[in-house]
């Protein structure tokens, strides 16, 4: 048995990234047995290891990855999340039409479905939208549209030979393994990443790595429903991997959250209060806390607990829209309480997913406002996050303003006319 595997199943620290290098070679040359591929992702899925072993993991992953190019697409932000969470229509594939019809650059990345009936992958099959096969490839479908779905060359081809290797077993069992950490292998040189973590998954793990990123902008989005989106009807907190307290982040103001090293931080975005954690005590991955949930973002001082509008702890935030900032030494907590930007009605009824079949007409009824005002508000929060993220926007109300004209005035759903139009273009050349 490999080395890596040994350390995994007796729960030791397998941080040395020689042992990972190994086993991934092991595995390219046909070495690696089924049943060890299988004990590996069974492992991984039941319980992620230490910081020090996943980063270690994460990093001999990352070396493997084709080449991005050389520089970067300013600007531009990553959309993608863990799914897992309650079953809605696809969000934040809707929210990514709704942004770049506002004017922001997005790079949306995916897969079929874990949890839900149709995963991202799945639903751009259904609307005859084409993923790109290149950087070259993205680069010029942002450049038309504003917007690219990125295929699978961006992740680490040890992925696709893992699933060979355990085939006929399908990888749906291992999804929680591999939505949790697929966000941080996709190789793309974009600005920003938004990321929607669920309930069920490790988020302490998930911010630690958000932590050692350096390279572009992480938010990592909880709530306390336990979806992988932003909710106008919840309590949601952002997971920055950046340091706080900044009150000039709030909506509309100027300044904003630090980015990583090298990269700026967006302009106008609001600071937390505490949250509780997602329903039910016995769900992982709390909205704010650590394991168990309850607790909202650290206040500003660093001390644990809950940081209040106007308590200890909590920098002033001019604006009167009764919003906080808290932060430690690599990470920041702001938080999106329901009613500070939208009404809070609706619930999660309002979201729930069509058939398969009705999905690519649903979807193109999202896109123009006529899925309902929940539907709409959700996509369109969204979309916003997407703006401030990328630093496209001044802050918040702008952003919502600018994705409630895209939907209403039907841009969103236009763009997505397009891209579907050029795809069945395509096949009847190739036809022809």
């Amino acid at each position: 048995m490999h080395d890596a595997l040994t350390g995994l199943l007796a729960r030791r620290p397998v941080a040395e990234r020689e042992t990972w290098r190994s086993l991934w070679d092991r595995l390219g040359d046909g070495t690696l047995g089924k049943e060890q591929a299988v004990a590996l992702l069974a492992s991984l899925t039941t319980r992620l290891p230490g910081p020090e072993t996943l980063r270690a993991l994460l990093d001999s992953l990352l070396e493997r990855r084709p080449a991005a190019p050389a520089g970067r697409w300013d600007g531009t932000v990553n959309v993608v999340g863990t799914g897992g969470g309650p079953a809605t229509f696809n969000i934040s594939t809707a929210s990514a039409f709704v942004a770049a019809a506002a004017g922001v650059r997005v790079v949306k990345t995916g897969s079929r479905a874990y949890t839900s009936s149709l995963g991202s992958v799945d639903l751009l099959e259904r609307l005859g939208v084409r993923p790109t096969a290149s950087y070259a490839h993205t680069e010029r479908t942002l450049e038309e549209y504003g917007i690219a779905f990125a295929g699978p060359f961006v992740y680490p081809a040890e992925l696709a030979r893992l699933a060979r290797t355990v085939a006929p077993l399908s990888m749906k069992p291992f999804g929680r393994f591999l939505n949790a950490l697929g966000p941080f292998l996709a190789g793309l040189p974009v600005t920003a990443q938004v990321t929607g973590v669920s309930h069920t998954m490790p988020l302490p793990a998930l911010r630690d790595l958000a932590g050692t990123v350096t390279d572009r902008r992480i938010w990592l989005t909880t709530n306390t429903e336990g979806a992988d989106e932003l909710l106008p009807f919840a309590d949601n907190v952002l997971h920055l991997n950046a340091p706080a307290p900044v009150p000039s982040a709030v909506p509309g103001g100027g300044g904003g959250v630090p980015g990583p090293r090298g990269v700026p931080g967006p302009r106008g975005v609001p600071g937390p209060r505490g949250v509780p954690g997602p329903r039910g005590a016995d769900r992982a991955g709390p909205a704010a806390g650590g394991p168990g949930g309850g607790t909202g973002p650290r206040p500003a001082d660093g001390r644990s607990g809950t940081a209040v509008p106007g308590g200890p702890g909590a920098p002033a935030v001019p604006g009167g829209l009764g919003l906080a900032v808290a932060g430690g030494d690599r990470t920041a907590t702001i938080a999106l309480t329901a009613g500070t930007l939208l009404p809070a009605d609706g619930s999660l009824d309002d979201l729930r997913p069509v058939t398969p079949a009705d999905a690519a007409g649903h979807f193109l009824d999202v896109l123009s406002g006529a899925a309902g005002a929940t539907a709409t508000r959700t996509v369109c929060l969204n979309a916003a996050a997407l703006a401030v993220a990328s630093g496209h926007s001044d802050g918040w109300p702008a952003a919502l303003a600018a994705a409630e004209r895209a939907v209403t005035g039907g841009a969103a759903r236009e763009l997505a006319e397009r891209m579907r139009a050029a795809r069945t273009a395509a096949a009847g050349v190739r036809r022809g």
